[in-house]
């Protein structure tokens, strides 16, 4: 089962593929806010792609998503999907890791994603990375960079 938390909240009840890292294993899930019926762990349960399972924000704006690590990790890929297919928006992400136990962060990718419901509305990456060491990994979402109230979404995350 998933270790999770509500950064900022008490600590929450317990709510792969080959060489995907088993996080549920290996890690504690903190998370800004999550709807019901779209949790966090929506995004390790392997039901990805257009129209899978996902992670819905409870609260609009940006968001924060941590894998705090039991021990230091080694991480080659990171692998992302995200869909949008009701609203047309820009969303901006951020990926980076710790080595110091969530002391300090290094950036290692920030990119934007342009959802139209009548034209992209699916997203996925596939990123190489090489970093040793890793105590946490952080993405920080930023649902809408024109402003307007919306919550940001994930389908899936794939750490290798």
């Amino acid at each position: 089962m998933l270790r999770k938390q509500l950064l900022g909240l008490p600590p929450d009840a317990p709510a792969a593929a080959a060489g995907q890292k088993d996080i549920a294993s290996i890690a504690t899930v903190l998370m800004t806010s999550e709807v019901a019926d779209h949790p966090i762990e929506n995004l390790f349960d392997g039901r990805g792609g257009p129209g899978g399972s996902r992670w819905v924000a409870a609260e609009p704006g940006e968001q924060t998503v941590v894998l705090a690590f039991d021990t230091p990790q080694t991480i080659r890929t990171i692998g992302l999907e995200v869909e949008e297919r009701e609203a047309g928006r820009t969303q901006e992400l951020q990926v980076a890791v710790s080595r110091d136990g969530g002391r300090t962060y290094e950036e290692l990718i920030r990119q934007e994603y342009t959802f139209s419901p009548s034209g992209a509305t699916f997203e996925r990456e596939r990123w190489s990375v090489s970093v040793d060491g890793i105590t946490h990994l952080r993405l920080v979402i930023k649902p809408d960079k024109g402003d307007r109230t919306r919550r940001a979404t994930l389908t899936s995350l794939v750490v290798r």
